[in-house]
């Protein structure tokens, strides 16, 4: 399967394979399996740990760019700075959590498959 569907599946939170399934029931609830094609979406204990390197590459990646941006190009002072990078960094990463689930999902999905 093509990389760049399973990449827009995931970013519509649908199954990897069939894409129609729907992966949460609730905001931070997975459902166990695909109900279109039967995917069991947790493969192994520990399976998404991955997801949260994702989010805080994520996270941290941003924050950074940011920081440096905000700091060295618009002069911002240090005190708005450190208010602001903190409320994203709390907040960013609960939005991003279902994404990022979603995001490792379909990478397992493309190098591995399961059969």
């Amino acid at each position: 399967m093509r990389a760049w569907i399973i990449l827009l599946r995931s970013c519509r939170l649908r199954c990897p394979r069939c894409g129609r399934g729907r992966l949460f029931r609730g905001f931070f609830a997975m459902h166990p399996d695909c109900g279109h094609c039967g995917l069991n979406f947790f493969r192994e204990p520990g399976f998404y740990l991955g997801s949260i390197y994702v989010n805080y590459g994520l996270t941290a990646g941003i924050v950074t760019v940011s920081y440096l941006t905000l700091s060295l190009v618009w002069g911002v002072s240090p005190r708005v700075l450190l208010w602001t990078e903190t409320a994203f960094c709390v907040v960013f990463p609960l939005w991003f959590f279902r994404y990022a689930r979603s995001l490792w999902l379909g990478f397992d999905q493309f190098l591995d498959p399961p059969e």
